[in-house]
């Protein structure tokens, strides 16, 4: 990667956006986060040059994870709740407005690369989203079912709207590869117009499938050898915006849609020293490494801790444009461009809401983060006895941030603020009889992208359809 330098202040003109979204990745999985195995040289320089946000969040799993990420919302206000399966009668509904028809609208060119996993049926993808084109496998890689013409279990590879090829395992090692490709034609045919990229990996989520340059050359196993993929990814993006001297005018985001797959073994990832992970509202299930990388612009080797996340891009990268937002529909994430700017390093966003699926299991405000039901440990674990219970739990997390100290009954008034804030929420938009819940996008009659015979292999998360309303 070309070192990065201090460039000459923003320009008034609207920025470009990169957003680069990895699938499982833990927040221990990377150099800047604690991370030894394998070694991410351009990650590491990203963070030297840019800022680490340390209480990042998104989402316990893939298809809401994206669909807060794509809306400026929390799942249960617009029915994404879990994982959408192939051919699903559900998805984003298109009368949400996305962060791609957002920069649309403020003249930007938008592309979506990589898993999109908030519905496959036409009326879902992304180019119905607002996204001029699309390139990538539209959801879990895992979730392959067995082709009608070959028997094999494959995933569809789409371009817009249209199945370009079906993959196999082995064709899925050159999918980084062609995702970055893609990123970099992006970049290199932009032209004077600003433009908004959206890249969401494939990797690092199973079957792990790293190319053949990477193979065995981490000390991590295959899931180290695909973590060093990315990285490389990360870097080519990055030298690119360099080389076109857009690299001062363009703000790129690092983040994860969710903590690591921790019952994969050496084919899941790290939380470092968070709690849980994937499929859970511990820190390990939702809190992301994330680093944003602004030359000029964004104050290089700084931190901040202030809490934001996923729900927060849309509004961010609108204000960036100079948009403004209309009063409604209502969104929960806000701007924290001033954060990214250094001029403050107060979040704001007073409170955060841990939803698993309809049912919010946590909320935090500043340090404090209260549990108020039994949460499991991460996807295909239960609970552990210390988490049972009726009572709420009280976590300090600045001076704690494993979670593992149940302070409540030291901090009572605490307890009774953000119990109050938790049942208001979860009136609001959670449980079964929210009151400003907005509608999934819905089919009546469903298919698979691609002509399918006999049954396929499928993952822990294939076929999963998010329960009705």
């Amino acid at each position: 990667m070309v070192p990065l330098h201090a460039a000459e202040p923003a320009p008034a003109a609207k920025p470009n956006i990169v957003i680069i979204f990895i699938d499982d990745m833990g927040y221990g999985d990377i150099g800047p986060f604690g991370a030894t195995a394998q070694k991410t040289p351009n990650l590491d320089r990203m963070a030297l040059g840019g800022m680490k946000l340390t209480s990042f969040y998104a989402a316990p799993v893939c298809s809401v994870s994206r669909a807060q990420l794509l809306t400026g919302c929390y799942g249960p206000r617009i029915s994404v709740p879990g994982v959408y399966g192939p051919g699903s009668k559900q998805g984003l509904n298109p009368a949400e407005h996305t962060i791609a028809e957002r920069m649309k609208e403020n003249g930007y060119a938008t592309m979506c690369i990589g898993k999109w996993h908030v519905g496959d049926q036409p009326e879902f993808l992304p180019t119905r989203q607002g996204f001029d084109h699309y390139f990538g496998i539209p959801y879990s890689n895992d979730m392959q079912k067995r082709s009608a013409e070959s028997g094999k279990p494959v995933v569809p590879l789409l371009r817009d709207d249209k199945v370009e090829e079906l993959l196999d395992d082995e064709a899925q090692s050159l999918i980084v590869e062609r995702y970055t490709n893609e990123a970099l034609d992006f970049l290199r045919g932009a032209g004077d117009k600003p433009f908004f990229l959206y890249m969401a990996h494939t990797a690092v989520h199973t079957p792990i499938r790293p190319g053949a340059a990477f193979a065995g050359k981490s000390a991590n196993g295959r899931f180290g050898d695909w973590v060093e993929e990315v990285d490389w990814s990360t870097g080519r993006i990055i030298d690119t915006l360099r080389e076109l001297k857009l690299d001062s005018r363009t703000l790129v985001i690092f983040t994860s849609d969710n903590g690591p797959w921790l019952i994969k073994g050496t084919d899941g990832g790290s939380a470092g020293p968070l709690r849980g992970g994937k499929g859970s509202t511990w820190e390990g299930g939702v809190r992301e490494p994330t680093i944003a990388l602004w030359p000029g612009t964004i104050a290089p080797g700084s931190v901040c801790d202030a809490v934001a996340g996923t729900i927060d891009l849309l509004p961010t990268a609108v204000a960036l444009a100079g948009g403004t937002l209309p009063d409604g529909p209502v969104i929960d994430g806000r701007d924290i461009s001033p954060l990214l700017l250094g001029k403050t390093t107060q979040s704001p966003r007073g409170t955060h809401y841990y939803f698993r699926a309809y049912d919010l299991e946590a909320v935090r405000q500043g340090p404090w983060k209260l549990a108020v039901v039994p949460q499991n440990e991460t996807m295909g674990r239960g609970v552990l006895p210390d988490a049972s219970g009726t009572a709420p739990r009280l976590y300090n997390l600045d001076e704690e941030v494993g979670e593992r100290t149940n302070v409540a009954a030291a901090h009572p008034e605490i307890v009774t603020k953000l119990a109050a804030l938790a049942a208001k929420m979860e009136a609001e938009i959670g449980g079964k009889e929210p009151a400003a819940r907005r509608p999934a996008g819905e089919v009546a009659k469903p298919t698979t992208l691609y002509p399918v015979g006999g049954k396929g292999r499928a993952g822990k998360e294939s076929g999963k359809t998010p329960p009705e309303k």
